[in-house]
């Protein structure tokens, strides 16, 4: 019989009550045992809602403290060395130490780099591994987690991140060598660990190999057949599962291997399904991830439902269905969204409801009555026509665009001149990304607004009193350029699209991004335009407080584009120039209300990118104008910055050159500036502010530390093109460790300028 499975749950609970239980143990105010059984309820909460949803088949291994990665480095051993404990135990203050640079027990250190899983806003901890590195069953919570679930009676599903896909991830912690060398030492880890899940009583484990929706090497293709070789026979069945792209380029690869099913994801890849059914043996499972792990939009059953029917005749028992991916991606449960319009929710599913979805498919399928679908399926239809999602006044706007909207002015030679005799900054200028501290006060002043329990005058008094406390802190530290602190924003996207049209908002849709951090993407409904000014009020009263430039901020078109659950048959290059259309009028408003600089950040821009390179130039190419637009309607005086983070730029360099912002502010500190290897071999023509501290560590970094780092960025790019800034914006950090470690960036600047100005 059909059976439904899942490949993973969002681990942070209903409520984010992971990421308070995390902070709180961080912050001394709950012990590490209590913070163990908050893991524990949260798990079993998981687990209740997948099963009554109708998931069969259970994930564990999903669940993680901080990062899924990491979660496989401590099981295999793979500590780096800065932050092991002096009697090599690894727990769980270890996987903090290497996750933040700092835990409850044992010294701070330098946390390890973090960047992008794959094409998503969640954010992995990199792998260290060194050339003679050596792997052990270090990690035991995998297993204790099987067996919690299985207590509680639910039939289990572990899941591994594969061996190649951890090795592809990984850095090479000092001299750079073959990575795939090492798999032959890994391996028997993995054997280990599966010979053990076979003791526990597991029937299935699932294998995540996310690198076939690469464009993998010769090489690595060889290394995923042996992996699989090597890893069957361990007492277990394999299930090897493939997400974000299609692997249709590795059928026949896959058809030899030694797996005893394989899951495809139907939502990215767009199959033949057909072809799937006749690539596998008949006595392999084929998993059909057919409801979108990675948006919220109810999925069309009837419309699956024909595509599925023959195969699912045919495979019998051998046919299961999940959703594409992981459901990490989606927030955990539609119900507590009491507050959308009731319109608007019938056309959403949340992860507890996609296990609903699935188990309504199977019913229909196992009965083949496609009836029992149409009931579920009519607001699908009934968004089609409905009137709310179409605005032909943004329509005809974007339709109107030209090639001339996307360029500036002058080309940045001519441009940097008006802009340094305009602002008259000395060399390697310091500034901030653009948020400071949100603290309780600040948090408590706008729930209190928004719940109408403060005037809009009573607001608007208390934010203006942090911008100004703000404004104050930055000239006493002698920065060169301010910013207003963003005190009145909850977060970079969701403030935007809550004064854009075209957007609603929910109340519990947290998903993960990285560590304990969380994000509530808005929801793109329908067009979207700009009906007055944003930003401009607050800038300007910030830059009424100081005779200091004031820098505006505003969030770049693509980063509110994937970061918000974008209606599923929407066309992206059009929604990214509806909001760069709406964000070049908010510049223009800046620039006329005497904004001589301007920020616009893009830390989505590379997560955006197709995994496979071939599709690479079209979306560069939507994007950048997309960029262009938002930011060429000022004149060549007006200084347009940019921000970008956690993102390999060797890949993108060229379309970050074709971007043309005057300046871009990039996160360079956690690999210690290796990034700024890409600007080795291309001649980026504008400024750069490679950031020089990592803001997602509570460690204050010293004078020395950051001289060093400017000094390596010296050595790239020349120095009067530098300028001197954090990784990102300060929002989640203290008052305390953000003056020491911005008073410590000045301080090594100013040194930094005596001797190379």
């Amino acid at each position: 019989m059909t059976q439904i499975h899942n490949l993973g749950f969002p681990r942070i609970g209903k409520k984010r009550e992971l990421k308070f239980a995390i902070e709180a143990y961080w912050a001394g105010k709950i012990t590490q045992d209590e913070l163990i059984e908050k893991g524990r309820e949260i798990r079993a909460q998981n687990w209740k809602l997948q099963a009554q949803a109708g998931v069969e088949l259970l994930p564990v291994g999903d669940f993680a403290w901080y990062d899924h990665v990491l979660n496989t480095s401590l099981l295999l051993g793979a500590v780096p060395e800065r932050h092991r404990n002096h009697n090599e135990e690894i727990n769980l203050d270890t996987l903090f130490r290497i996750g933040r640079g700092k835990a409850p027990t044992g010294c701070a250190c330098a946390a390890s780099e973090m960047t992008k899983w794959f094409n998503t806003n969640y954010h992995y901890i990199v792998p260290e591994l060194e050339q003679d590195q050596t792997f052990t069953l270090s990690w035991s919570e995998l297993f204790e987690q099987v067996e919690e679930a299985q207590a509680l009676g639910h039939q289990v599903k572990p899941v591994l991140v594969g061996p190649v896909t951890y090795l592809h991830l990984s850095k090479c912690a000092k001299e750079p060598f073959e990575k795939l060398a090492l798999l032959e030492r890994i391996l028997p880890v993995y054997q280990q660990a599966l010979s053990k899940l076979a003791d526990l009583g597991v029937e299935w484990v699932q294998i995540d190999e996310p690198v076939l929706a690469l464009e993998v090497s010769d090489d690595y293709r060889a290394a995923l057949k042996k992996s699989f070789e090597l890893l069957s026979g361990r007492g277990v069945k394999l299930l090897l599962a493939t997400y974000f792209d299609s692997v249709s380029d590795y059928l026949a690869d896959i058809s030899e291997y030694q797996v005893d099913g394989v899951h495809f994801d139907c939502v990215a890849g767009q199959y033949d399904i057909a072809q799937l059914h006749e690539t596998l043996r008949p006595e392999q499972v084929l998993s059909l991830g057919v409801v979108n792990g990675r948006n919220i939009w109810r999925a069309d059953l009837q419309a699956l439902y024909q595509s599925i029917l023959d195969v699912a005749i045919k495979r019998k028992g051998k046919l299961w269905l999940a959703p594409s991916c992981s459901l990490l991606h989606t927030p955990v449960d539609l119900e507590q969204e009491t507050k959308l319009d009731s319109e608007l929710r019938s056309w959403l599913a949340f992860a507890t409801q996609k296990g609903q979805e699935l188990a309504l498919l199977k019913q229909a399928l196992v009965t083949q009555d496609e009836q029992l679908l149409e009931e579920y399926c009519a607001p699908v239809k009934a968004r089609l026509t409905s009137s709310r999602v179409n605005n032909q006044a943004v329509q005809q706007r974007v339709a109107a665009l030209t090639e001339r909207d996307g360029q500036r002015n002058s080309e940045f030679a001519k441009r940097i001149e008006a802009q340094q005799a305009s602002l008259s900054l000395p060399l390697l200028p310091t500034t901030t990304i653009g948020s400071f501290p949100q603290t309780k006060a600040i948090r408590a002043a706008r729930r209190d607004f928004k719940a109408g329990n403060l005037s809009f005058e009573q607001y608007q008094a208390q934010m203006e009193a942090e911008i100004r406390y703000a404004v104050e802190e930055q000239e006493a530290l002698d920065l060169d350029v301010l910013v207003h602190g963003e005190a009145e924003r909850n977060d970079m996207v969701e403030y935007f699209g809550e004064l854009l049209e075209g957007f609603a908002f929910t109340q519990f849709g947290w998903v993960q991004s990285y560590g304990s951090r969380c994000v509530k993407p808005p929801v793109i409904w329908g067009d979207v335009f700009r009906q007055k000014p944003m930003t401009v009020a607050w800038t300007k009263y910030a830059q009424s407080l100081s005779e200091k430039k004031m820098k505006g901020m505003l969030t770049g078109p693509v980063t509110i584009l994937f970061w918000s659950f974008v209606r599923d048959d929407l066309d992206k290059p059009s929604i990214a120039n509806q909001i760069a259309l709406a964000l070049r009028d908010e510049v223009v408003d800046l620039q006329n209300a005497g904004i001589d600089i301007i920020q616009i950040d893009e830390p989505a821009f590379r997560e955006g990118m197709p995994l496979k390179a071939g599709q690479w130039q079209s979306y560069l190419d939507w994007a950048a104008y997309a960029f262009r637009v938002s930011a060429c309607g000022v004149e060549d005086k007006t200084q347009i910055h940019t921000h970008m983070c956690y993102a390999e730029f060797n890949d993108i360099i060229a379309a970050i050159a074709d971007m043309d912002a005057d300046v871009i502010t990039i996160e360079t500190s956690r690999s210690n500036m290796e990034l700024l290897a890409a600007f080795e071999h291309f001649d980026y023509p504008n400024d750069i502010g490679p950031g020089v501290y990592d803001i997602h560590s509570p460690n204050v970094p010293d004078v020395d530390w950051m001289k060093a780092l400017i000094h390596k960025a010296a050595q790239k790019i020349p120095v009067q093109r530098l300028w001197v800034n954090p990784d990102c914006g300060l929002k989640t950090r203290a008052w305390e460790e953000t003056r020491q470690a911005l008073a410590n960036m000045v301080s090594a600047t100013k040194e930094l300028r005596n001797e190379l100005g």
